[in-house]
Order: structure tokens, then C-alpha cells, then sequence
């Protein structure tokens, strides 16, 4: 999502597609069906790689050089993310029942940051968001409410290499306070030499699909949907103040089933940040198969939703 201050500019271009190095007959089937199948195999041109063009035309939000736009094959468009399995490389352990997958982030930072800017995480996790700034070259500010969380992530990312000699920042508090936000206000500044950071990204836990932790400002330990709902907007409310006017907020979650009812946690988190003065840029589908909850259980999982009525739920990444 994008703040209103934008200007809006319509943009006619036509869709790139990544097709995996697998069997012709499934080539077909994503061509026809204009899927982008996220490279693992097959190596495509890196975007720290492309060379600028002698004159560069490029837009406010990110270093990619319209001139050359059909070599910067690492970049997805499309609204259909098929990713097969987690990047596992450098300090992306996965280690984290529900860590979120580095592509995503990688992904936002390539297409709504310039090299130099700052990326902020609301729910850092064990860090993969920062370990991402580094390889990229953005700076990172990450809030991290679970003490062992703060410094196992602070671990990874020490030991991430810096060819950018970017600077990372974990700071301990829960983000739907205030003062663990007014922590971040100073950061920029201080660090920086910026007055705001230019994207915002936040991998909320799942309400109590996943529990992280007994602590009760955990979001994962809200009482029902509404209670998570209230504090995930704190969140928002905390988070917004620091964000560049006209620049981008990313939201990544998943909806849940309980008892028989499928919630739209993620558009109804979408409609709390729609309040805020956002407008929605787009609403992207995401496919991952290789997660701890469907390993070696996917079958099962088809069953379950052929008994209970429903269709298994992909996470949606909104911004």
C-alpha cells in the first residue's frame, strides 16, 4: 500500500515471466497460464547485477533502470507467487516455526527501495528481513518483542556478510507501544542521516494459528479475532508516523480456519490499514509449498479440507 500523498501514474507494460527449468509440459502450462514459477533452479539475471544504462531513467522508489527493464530477470510482477522452496542460504536458518520466507522481503526491497534507504520490520522474528537489507544494501531497523528472539537474530545478522557496510538495528519492545516506536524515531536521524525510513514491513504472527510465546502482548496470544485486530492496528498506528510520505507499507499474513469458520485475517487486516489513509496497490497470492505444518503431510491436509469443506489457504501479501 501507498500513502495518498503519491502521485498516481498509469503504466502500461506487459508481464515477465520466470519459467522453471522443468519438464516441457509443465513450461506449457505456466506459459499458458502466465504464472511466474519463482527461479530456484535456473539462475536469472541478479538486480544487483544489471549495469545502468548511460542515462538511467528510473523512478523515486526503487534503482531499477526502465531502459533496460527486460534484463532484470530476478524480479517478479505478477500477482501469483509459486515459490518451491525457502531460501536457506548465508544466515537464513529457518530455524523459526513460522519464519518468514526471505523471498518476500527480497522481493519488496528490490522493487520499493533504492540502495542506501531504510527498511523497517515490525515483527522481526529471527531476523531474516535484516539479513535481506544487508545483501541488498539498505539499512534496517527491526522491533522484536521476545527477548531470545532479539538475540538469536541479532546472531544471524552479525554474521551475515555487509559488502554494503550497511547498519542494522534490533530493538527490543513490543510494537504496539508507543514507547518501543519513539525508540525508532531517533534511529534515522542518528544513523542514518534520514528523517524517515521508506518501507515498512510487517509478518504479524497469524493470530494463534502459531503460539509464539506466553507473553501477553504477544499478538499470537490475542483472545479473538477483534483483540488482534485492535492490537495489530496499534501496530499500524505506531509504524505509520516514521514512514516516507509516498512511500510503502507491506503487510504479509495468512488466513486461519477455526472451528468450522474461515477468517479473512488478511483482509481484514488489509481494511484496518486502509483506514489509516492508505490506498492499496495490489494483493499479491503466494504458494509455498515446502512449510513445517505441510511437511510430509500435504495429503492430510487435502483431506482435511475435503471433510471440512474448505479450500487450503496460501498467505497474501498486500502493499
Amino acid at each position: 500500500m501507498s500513502s495518498k500523498e503519491e502521485s498516481k501514474k498509469k503504466v502500461s507494460k506487459k508481464s515477465d515471466r520466470a519459467i522453471d527449468s522443468s519438464s516441457p509440459a509443465e513450461k506449457m502450462v505456466h506459459e499458458q497460464l502466465g504464472l511466474y514459477l519463482y527461479p530456484e533452479k535456473e539462475k536469472k539475471a541478479s538486480t544487483l547485477e544489471v549495469k545502468k544504462s548511460d542515462h538511467p531513467k528510473v523512478s523515486k522508489f526503487n534503482d531499477i533502470d526502465l531502459n533496460k527493464w527486460k534484463e532484470y530477470g530476478d524480479i517478479i510482477t505478477d500477482s501469483l507467487w509459486l515459490i518451491g522452496s525457502r531460501d536457506r542460504s548465508g544466515m537464513h536458518t529457518a530455524e523459526l516455526h513460522g519464519n518468514f520466507i526471505p523471498q518476500i522481503p527480497h522481493q519488496a526491497m528490490l522493487r520499493y527501495t533504492k540502495q542506501g534507504e531504510i527498511v523497517l520490520d515490525t515483527f522481526l522474528g529471527s531476523g531474516t528481513t535484516l539479513i535481506e537489507c544487508k545483501r541488498l544494501g539498505r539499512h534496517g531497523i527491526g522491533i522484536e518483542l521476545l527477548p531470545n528472539l532479539v538475540k538469536r537474530s541479532q546472531e544471524l545478522i552479525n554474521k551475515e556478510t555487509n559488502p554494503y557496510n550497511v547498519v542494522t538495528k534490533v530493538v527490543e519492545g513490543n510494537s504496539c507501544l508507543p514507547e518501543t516506536t519513539q525508540k525508532v524515531k531517533r534511529l534515522p536521524q542518528e544513523e542514518y542521516k534520514k528523517e524517515k525510513v521508506q518501507l515498512i514491513i510487517m509478518h504479524p504472527p497469524y493470530h494463534d494459528i502459531i503460539k509464539f510465546s506466553k507473553d501477553e502482548k504477544d499478538l499470537s496470544k490475542a483472545k479473538n479475532t477483534k483483540e488482534f485486530l485492535t492490537m495489530f492496528s496499534e501496530v499500524v498506528d505506531n509504524a505509520t508516523p516514521y514512514l516516507e510520505k509516498g512511500r510503502y507499507f507491506a503487510l504479509v499474513i495468512e488466513d486461519k480456519y477455526s472451528k468450522g469458520e474461515w477468517i479473512p485475517l488478511g483482509f481484514c487486516c488489509m481494511q484496518e490499514v486502509l483506514k489509516r489513509n492508505y490506498l492499496l496497490k495490489s494483493i499479491i497470492v503466494k504458494n509455498f509449498e515446502e512449510t513445517r505444518g505441510k511437511r510430509n503431510q500435504k495429503e492430510l491436509w487435502r483431506y482435511r479440507a475435503l471433510v471440512g469443506g474448505f479450500y487450503k489457504e496460501k498467505s497474501i501479501c498486500l502493499n
